[in-house]
């Protein structure tokens, strides 16, 4: 059974940037509720709340119930705007979870075993392509994370989708392909010594011809 995080909210009676900027003066965030072919819900959300929220790790895939006047609507946060210069949350946008429809939503990939790994304790660097997969999945099983184990990376090595686990009942986005999620790289240091060790090998052969030509030179 999911588990889901209660939010307290108020409703609001009208919509527009002037009522936004009402609740937003009442010291509140104003926020909507779309989506399951339901009217939007409009309400109005202590901005503490918010932040607590979006401070936490995964919280595009955490699982709200927001309840108003004795209602409670289940959803999932889409988007927050905030204050280009103060940084505060300006609004918040909520999708409506319905039951048995199927939703788009990002899941943040948990690295395990960083410290055993083979190219990571030689110096490599780890290259993350992906820190969230998106999938498709129940409203009623969206997964907490992904995890992905390093013990066994080299340099060079990466994680694959198919090398997550917590993926049951999750289907991706992308189908085309066995996608990265992250890669071991060499250390920076190691690529550019072998870089220039390139050239002065190759150099080392027409240094040593170079003699005997002369040499040829000399005797005609």
């Amino acid at each position: 059974m999911a588990n889901f995080v209660t939010i307290e909210a108020e409703a609001r009676t009208r919509a527009g940037k002037g009522a936004a900027r009402a609740t937003r003066r009442a010291g509140k965030v104003p926020a909507v509720i779309y989506g399951a072919h339901q009217a939007p819900t409009l309400i109005a959300l202590d901005p503490r709340v918010v932040l607590r929220e979006v401070h936490q790790s995964g919280w595009r895939s955490r699982l709200f119930e927001i309840k108003v006047n004795g209602d409670a609507a289940r959803a999932l946060i889409r988007d927050v705007q905030y204050h280009p210069v103060t940084e505060a949350p300006e609004h918040v946008d909520f999708q409506r979870l319905a039951p048995g429809e199927t939703i788009r939503v990002a899941v943040a990939v948990h690295f395990d075993n960083e410290g055993i790994s083979p190219g990571l304790k030689r110096g490599g660097v780890l290259n993350v392509v992906r820190h969230a997969v998106e999938v498709y999945c129940d409203p009623e099983n969206i997964p907490e994370r992904f995890n992905a184990d390093l013990g066994g990376l080299d340099f060079n090595d990466n994680v694959r989708w198919h090398d997550l686990t917590g993926t049951e009942g999750a289907r991706p986005v992308i189908t085309d392909r066995d996608f990265v999620i992250a890669t071991v790289a060499p250390p920076t240091k190691m690529a550019e010594a072998a870089a220039e060790a390139a050239p002065t090998a190759a150099a080392a052969p027409a240094a040593a011809a170079a003699p005997a030509k002369a040499a040829g030179g000399k005797k005609g």
